[in-house]
C-alpha cells in the first residue's frame, strides 16, 4: 500500500508536465458567486481508453449516473468538470442540464456527447445552471492548451486551500510515459470508492478492461483507505484516461506493474493532499495495524479507528487517549484478544498486553502527536494481516466551515 507524497506537486512553485494527447482549460463561467475559476475541460486529441470509479452512495448526482454509463464503453474525448454546483437532488432538470452542458462541448469539438463525460461538485440540491456553461463554452475551448492542467486543477476547486496535483513517469520500453493526476477535496471525504474527484491522464497506453482493473487496484489501495470525516458524497468520481501515446502496456507485463505503481503513487500523494487539507485539520496521522488473523479484519480495525469521532478529536487535542483507539478496535468486527493488544505512537510505545504503560510514556507521545504528521501503530496479536489508513484530526474549525457552508 503506497501512499506517496514524493508524487505530490506544488504548482504554484512548478508547472505541471505536459501528457501526449491531453490538452486543459479552467476558467470562471460564474456558477460560483465569487468569480472564482468554476468550469474546467480535459480534452483528448483523439478518442482514448478511459475507466472510472464513482461513489457508492444510493443518492447519486446526475453527472455521476450519465458518466458511469458513457465510461462503460471504454472510450472518452473529453471530461467537463464543474465547481460550486453539485448538480445532485435535481431530478430530471438536473439530468436535462448536465446532458445539455456535455452536449455543447461535444458539439463544438465534432463528437458524439457520449464521448464526453461529466462531474460536478458544490452544493448539493441546487440545480446546475447549464446556460452559464453554454454562454462559457466558447473562452473554455479557446483556453485549451497542453500546459494549462494547473488551470484546470484551480476550477474543480470547493472548500480546498490549494488545488492537487500530483505525477509520476514511468518506463515503457525505451519510451517515458507520464501519469498526471487532479484532485479536489477537503470535506465529505471516506473511503467508500472514491471519496472526491480526480481525473488521471496517461499517455501509456492499455485497453479498457485493463484500465479498469488497475485504477480498481490503485484506488482501494489509496483513496479507499483516507477518511476526514466519514461521510461520502453524492458525485465521488474518478476517471482514467489513457492516450496511448507512450506506448502500449500489455497485461500482466513489467510495464503494467509499473504503470499500477506509478497510479498508486499519484493517488496517494493526491489522498495525503486532501487529509492534509481536510477542513480544519491540523494533523495528518497514518494508522498502520498488524497482528491481525487477516488483512480484512485488520481492515475493519484500521477503518473503525480511523472514522471514530473519539480518536479524532483525541488527535486534535494532542491526547495519548489509547483507551479511545483499543475501544473503536474493539468495536470494528475484527476478531483479536485485547489482553495482547499493543499501541505505539511514533515510536513511543502506549500499550502493551492490553495494558497501558504509563503517563510519562503518554507524555512523550503527546509531543509527538504536536507534529503535523505522524504514525500510530496498533498490534492487535501475531496474525499476518496488516492494513493502512490515513485520516486527519478533527475540531472546531471542521464545525465552523461546515456550519456556514450554504451561508
Amino acid at each position: 500500500m503506497t501512499f506517496s507524497a514524493d508524487a505530490f506537486l506544488d504548482i504554484d512553485k512548478t508547472s505541471p508536465p505536459k501528457v501526449r494527447g491531453f490538452r486543459f482549460a479552467g476558467i470562471a463561467a460564474g456558477i460560483k458567486s465569487n468569480g472564482k475559476p468554476d468550469l474546467g475541460l480535459i480534452l483528448a486529441d483523439e478518442d482514448v481508453a478511459a475507466a472510472g470509479v464513482y461513489t457508492k452512495n444510493r443518492v447519486r448526482a446526475a453527472p455521476v449516473e450519465i458518466a458511469q454509463k458513457r465510461t462503460r464503453k471504454g472510450r472518452l474525448r473529453a471530461v467537463l468538470v464543474n465547481s460550486g454546483n453539485a448538480n445532485a437532488c435535481t431530478g430530471e432538470p438536473g439530468r436535462k442540464a448536465a446532458l445539455a452542458s456535455t452536449a455543447a462541448v461535444a458539439k463544438r469539438i465534432g463528437v458524439s456527447a457520449e464521448l464526453v463525460a461529466p462531474a460536478s461538485t458544490g452544493v448539493i440540491g441546487a440545480l446546475l445552471p447549464a446556460e452559464k456553461i453554454l454562454d462559457a463554452m466558447p473562452r473554455l475551448l479557446d483556453a485549451v492548451d497542453s500546459s494549462r492542467a494547473a488551470d484546470f486543477a484551480r476550477a474543480i476547486m470547493t472548500t480546498d486551500q490549494w488545488p492537487k496535483v500530483a505525477t509520476r513517469t514511468l518506463k515503457i520500453g525505451k519510451e517515458t510515459a507520464t501519469v498526471l493526476g487532479v484532485a479536489k477535496g477537503a470535506g465529505m471525504i471516506h473511503p467508500d470508492m472514491a471519496t472526491t474527484l480526480a481525473f488521471v491522464v496517461t499517455d501509456a497506453g492499455c485497453s479498457p478492461a485493463l484500465l479498469a482493473k488497475l485504477l480498481k487496484e490503485a484506488t482501494d489501495a489509496t483513496f479507499n483507505a483516507i477518511s476526514v470525516d466519514g461521510d461520502t458524497s453524492t458525485n465521488d468520481t474518478i476517471l482514467l484516461l489513457a492516450s496511448g501515446k507512450a506506448g502500449t502496456v500489455k497485461a500482466g507485463s513489467k510495464d503494467a506493474k509499473a504503470l499500477r505503481e506509478a497510479l498508486e503513487d499519484v493517488l496517494g500523494a493526491l489522498g495525503r493532499s486532501i487529509i492534509a487539507d481536510g477542513e480544519g485539520a491540523e494533523h495528518v496521522v497514518t494508522f498502520e495495524v498488524s497482528g491481525a488473523r487477516s488483512d480484512a479484519d485488520a481492515r475493519k480495525a484500521a477503518k473503525t479507528i480511523a472514522t471514530s469521532p473519539l480518536v479524532k478529536t483525541a488527535l486534535h487535542g494532542v491526547d495519548a487517549n489509547w483507551g479511545r483507539i483499543l475501544a473503536a478496535a474493539g468495536r470494528s468486527g475484527a476478531v483479536f484478544d485485547p489482553d495482547v493488544a499493543a499501541i505505539s505512537i511514533g515510536d513511543v510505545a502506549i500499550v502493551t498486553k492490553g495494558m497501558p504503560i504509563g503517563k510519562t510514556a503518554e507524555a512523550a507521545a503527546a509531543k509527538i502527536m504536536a507534529g503535523p504528521d505522524y504514525t500510530i501503530r496498533v498490534s492487535l496479536g501475531r496474525g499476518p494481516g496488516k492494513a493502512r489508513y490515513l485520516t486527519c484530526d478533527m475540531g472546531k474549525s471542521y464545525i465552523a466551515v461546515n456550519a456556514n457552508y450554504r451561508s
